[in-house]
């Protein structure tokens, strides 16, 4: 399991979006594109709340971007 390093920029961007609750986009690898808030995020995935309430889990692994919508 990789550590999960707070202090990476990316890590704090991430978190951001949480705290704020902002609408991200984020693409995946398979070219799937989900849009939602992030509820929470750990060393190996995010958590996002699709626009239907839905909970997706993403491996960070299979992330291409995640970019603030709006």
């Amino acid at each position: 399991m990789s550590e999960f390093d707070t202090g990476l920029p990316s890590i704090r961007l991430v978190q951001g979006f949480i705290k704020d609750k902002q609408e991200v986009e984020l693409k995946s690898i398979a070219g799937d594109i989900f849009i939602g808030k992030i509820q929470w995020q750990d060393a190996n995935c995010i958590c996002l709340v699709d626009l239907d309430e839905r909970s997706i889990l993403v491996w960070r692994q299979s992330l291409v971007y995640i970019k603030p919508k709006g």
